[in-house]
């Protein structure tokens, strides 16, 4: 191998320059749901988890949208009923659900991103079991 041929290989081979002008490192990749949540019926005032893990170098944030509008959780307000686990997880402590309220019934969503691409989970519907008599 030539001296030229190894300069070109550790320019290209390790480092990829962005068009921005950023480096690029080799082992940075876009995020990749590798556990998407799954469907859920719960009672009203219990808690459950919508599971969501995505791998990603840089570790990817994620965010969990419900019918299209970006969920709340404890980061955004402490008193909040939603928690986003470390995991990525989304925890509810309690289900709320009304007669004319139902703000956690829906289809969610949970989205991994990182400077190289965002990756989007399969949907997942809450629903809230019918206490009928």
């Amino acid at each position: 191998m030539t001296p030229l041929m190894f300069t070109l290989l550790l320019l290209f081979g390790f480092l990829c320059i962005r068009t921005d002008g950023s480096r690029l490192r080799q082992e940075d990749f876009p995020p990749r749901i590798v556990e998407h949540p799954s469907d859920v019926i719960v009672s009203k005032g219990e808690p459950t988890t919508l599971n969501c893990k995505a791998e990603g170098r840089p570790t990817p944030t994620i965010e969990w949208y419900k019918d299209g509008e970006r969920v709340e959780t404890d980061k955004d307000d402490p008193r909040s009923h939603r928690m986003l686990l470390p995991s990525g997880s989304l925890f509810f402590l309690r289900i709320v659900h009304g007669r004319r309220s139902k703000p956690d019934e829906g289809t969610y969503v949970c989205v991994a991103r990182n400077y190289l691409g965002e990756a989007v989970s399969r949907n997942a519907s809450l629903e809230v079991a019918c206490k009928c008599l």
